[in-house]
């Protein structure tokens, strides 16, 4: 039987109506967590079990950092959000991955992360141009991959097989996210990723906690350089950890430098915040981004993390009026839920 069997945890985050009538809702759950762990506020179910997708690649880049090879191979601040990045394979994407290559003496063949159309264009619903030629370095994971292959010419280990489970690389990952989280790695569910790399499912409040740490920085004593050097790069590059128009540019850049937020395939997101070294993990069952986002605005909202001029540049996210095709307002997409703080 698997550890989620049913959505009796999960509770409406989102609702819509269409001309008064309720017409859809978005269950899922929230856990808000500080750096040590302690569950500060939830909603639904803070410990459902769920793969945290490309959240997960900050705490990816652990072994890179922890063993210097950031340094060794001489990584910019702009190539450490790479290592973070679900990008939109813009130009800039592209020049980043090439440069990490060939620092690490190796050319994008090398890449085991597959082939796909652009971000650019298909997240963004933008039909591609006639005749558009992309290959592995337009992978929204390719900078993940080139910090994967970086960690293997710097300990001498096999790059055909880099993304295998067995492989030490992705052992000494699965070694660093457990710590990180503050699980045992045995503990682990693992699935394969869109990229083909091994990808973790872990209970929503213990991803929260990776992220608290992560934005904790040089205060959290284990991992505090490199938290505080991927956190920093995240926030000081959005756009190279997403791109044009995406969720992840938008909040880090309405975030001020505070908020460290990633997304993930399937109704995943994460933020924490530098300042309070806290951080928000959140799941929509059926993984619709309209309400995904929506429910994180919300969530900020509750938890008194928004300002005025915040509360604002957010709104487009919240997207609660529903516009059909000729212009016209003919529902509403409205939160349904209360986060219950805990004492």
């Amino acid at each position: 039987m698997p550890d989620n069997c049913g959505m009796t945890q999960h509770i409406p985050l989102i609702e819509m109506t269409r001309g008064g009538t309720l017409e859809c809702q978005h269950f899922g759950s929230v856990a808000v967590v500080d750096a040590s762990g302690r569950l500060l506020a939830q909603a639904g179910d803070p410990h459902w079990l769920t793969f945290s997708r490309s959240t997960l690649k900050a705490l990816q880049a652990l072994p890179l950092m922890e063993s210097g090879g950031a340094r060794q191979f001489g990584f910019t601040t702009a190539q450490l959000a790479m290592l973070c990045a679900s990008h939109n394979g813009e130009d800039m994407h592209v020049a980043q991955t090439e440069s990490m290559l060939d620092k690490a003496g190796l050319n994008h063949k090398a890449l085991r992360c597959g082939c796909h159309v652009p971000g650019l264009f298909t997240l963004l619903d933008v039909a591609p141009p006639e005749g558009l030629v992309y290959d592995e370095r337009h992978n929204n994971c390719s900078g993940k991959h080139a910090g994967f292959l970086a960690y293997c010419v710097q300990h001498g280990l096999s790059l055909d097989d880099y993304t295998e489970p067995g492989h030490p690389l992705q052992q000494v990952i699965r070694r660093d996210v457990a710590r990180a989280v503050g699980m045992d790695a045995e503990d682990f569910k693992m699935g394969i990723d869109g990229c083909s790399a091994p990808n973790y499912a872990m209970p929503l409040a213990s991803l929260a906690r990776g992220y608290a740490r992560l934005a904790s920085g040089l205060q959290d004593a284990e991992f505090g350089e490199s938290f505080a050097a991927l956190g920093n790069a995240m926030t000081t590059h959005p756009e190279l950890v997403s791109g044009t128009g995406r969720n992840d540019l938008a909040f880090m850049q309405i975030g001020r430098g505070d908020w460290v937020t990633k997304i993930g395939a399937d109704g995943v997101q994460v933020i924490g915040s530098k300042s309070r070294q806290e951080a928000l993990a959140i799941k929509i069952i059926d993984a619709n981004k309209p309400a995904l986002y929506a429910a994180t605005v919300e969530v900020l909202e509750q938890l008194g993390w928004l300002d005025d001029a915040q509360r604002e540049a957010l709104e487009p996210w919240r997207a609660r009026e529903i516009i059909n095709a000729r212009g016209m307002r003919v529902g509403e997409r409205l939160p349904a839920f209360q986060l219950t703080v805990k004492a």
